[in-house]
């Protein structure tokens, strides 16, 4: 999963576009061994650090939980995966006129390639 999202957080660098995790281990240290670890970059909260936990409040009923939220706020996509993704990531960015090509694009691949150049410099 990481090595998708660390893709598109590359990829769509200059656009208006945000990962945002949520966790729900209880276990500070070791979320933050796993950011560290896996290269995580975006931000993330913890799901129970409010009175309401999030996932409770937008009905999470299983991990990972994909949604994709439009420029208005409203929830447009849940739970895509893949290439299903990219594709409701494309037609998002396109009705803010934005062309991206993220579909057949092998996220894991070009995820190593950067890893791989980031660790030799």
């Amino acid at each position: 999963m990481y090595p998708h999202e660390r893709s598109l957080v590359r990829k769509l660098a200059d656009k208006p576009f945000t990962i945002i995790g949520v966790n729900s281990d209880q276990d500070l240290e070791g979320i933050r061994e796993v950011v560290k670890e896996k290269g995580i970059t975006w931000r993330s909260f913890q799901n129970s650090a409010n009175d309401v936990a999030i996932s409770e409040e937008w009905g999470v009923r299983g991990w990972p939980t994909t949604y994709l939220i439009d420029q208005d706020g409203i929830i447009r996509f849940a739970n895509v995966r893949g290439d299903d993704l990219d594709a409701a990531i494309e037609e998002l960015m396109a009705e803010m006129n934005h062309d991206v090509e993220l579909v057949g694009v092998d996220h894991k691949a070009e995820d190593k390639a950067a890893r791989a150049a980031a660790e030799s410099n």
